[in-house]
């Protein structure tokens, strides 16, 4: 017979890692539906179903999260939706081949581990200084949510109980967003196939957008993910098998106003942080990110949260990359490309790491 206090501490383990990658999905698809024409009912819709989709799959809560450089483009540079659209068509048509054909095995060799654990590092050291911004802005909130994430991890420690810190962090978040901006309408969610890009769009997205996001997707999506769930849940994932994954996602989602979409390495280390540990608690993500996307596709529902709130959350998941980052067998290596995706970006650090990798080999 199973052990019931055993048995309700793995179900409040799953629900709390069920909302460990809200603070990556909801800020991004937030500040794009803000400045964008992003519709924020489908890219909710989307990404719910894919938690649900890929726990399923894969058996671990592997992470569905929006493309980062995509999103950061997207919030700085007022996006319209054709150029969204044409962006997740493309990265979804060529990952998908990518995949099938098993081109990312022979890629792989290419890519030495201390370059992927740079990566990893350089991302953990960027969410660092996002999550800062987040918490400026809401001193009072973020040291709030801090506190209780701290609380509970000591807690856990003396007494080994479930860590449900983000349960509490995001109920304290809702109850005071609530309290000072009144109950959110409910709005339902409308979608519809989007007008297939014009060529010019195409390039363009090609160019401005689906560029940018190629290193980021290549390792922090693929071989860090992979490595990642190695590390972590003991399971062997390809490369190619995410590829194809990916690419299903955004050729699907794309055509009806997803956001481009991908998994990633931060996104599963959330999840395991705030207890994850199979795939039924991606299932249990989907499932809030669905009622969520049916009916309050508002971005002003979504805007009740604190941006306190978030940035404890990034933190939290930017330390857990960090140190799987560190998990490294070239720290000069690994170092080096780390501060330079901080001071510079992903993909050129990704480059560099390449470089410097074969001279050291050399």
């Amino acid at each position: 017979m199973k052990d019931p206090v055993w048995t309700s501490n793995r179900i409040l383990r799953e629900i709390s890692g069920s909302m460990g990658n809200f603070g990556t999905v909801l800020p991004i698809l937030l500040g794009a539906a803000l400045v964008s024409e992003v519709d924020l009912g489908p890219a909710l819709l989307f990404i719910g179903l894919w938690y649900i989709v890929m726990g399923i799959h894969y058996g671990i809560p592997m992470s569905v999260e929006p493309m980062k450089a995509i999103g950061a483009i997207a919030i700085a540079g007022e996006l319209t939706s054709g150029e969204i659209a044409a962006s997740g068509l493309i990265l979804g048509v060529g990952l998908l081949a990518l995949g099938s054909f098993r081109g990312f095995e022979r890629l792989q060799g290419l890519i030495p581990e201390g370059v992927v654990r740079g990566v990893q590092l350089g991302l953990g050291l960027i969410l660092i200084k996002t999550s800062a911004g987040m918490m400026v802005q809401d001193l009072i909130f973020a040291a709030a949510a801090v506190g209780i994430f701290l609380l509970f991890l000591l807690v856990r420690s003396w007494r080994g109980l479930p860590d449900v810190s983000i349960l509490a962090v995001f109920g304290l978040g809702i109850g005071y967003g609530i309290s000072t901006r009144g109950v959110p309408d409910i709005q339902l969610i409308s979608i519809g196939v989007l007008p297939v890009p014009d060529p010019a769009t195409f390039i363009w997205a090609g160019w401005h957008l689906v560029l940018p996001q190629i290193p980021l997707t290549l390792t922090n999506a693929t071989v860090a993910t992979a490595l990642i769930a190695e590390d972590l849940f003991k399971k062997r994932i390809e490369p190619d098998r995410l590829c194809v994954t990916m690419g299903i996602m955004n050729i699907i989602s794309a055509p009806f106003g997803g956001f481009p979409i991908c998994h990633g390495a931060g996104g599963l280390a959330a999840h395991h942080r705030f207890g994850a540990v199979s795939g039924l608690s991606t299932v249990m993500g989907g499932l809030v990110l669905l009622v969520v996307a049916l009916f309050f596709a508002g971005a002003e529902a979504l805007a009740i949260l604190p941006i306190g709130l978030f940035g404890a959350l990034l933190l939290f998941v930017a330390l857990e990359m960090g140190r799987c980052g560190l998990r490294t067998d070239a720290p000069l290596l690994t170092g080096s490309i780390a501060l330079l995706a901080l001071f510079t970006n992903v993909g050129l650090a990704f480059l560099f790491g390449i470089v410097l990798a074969a001279a050291l080999r050399r």
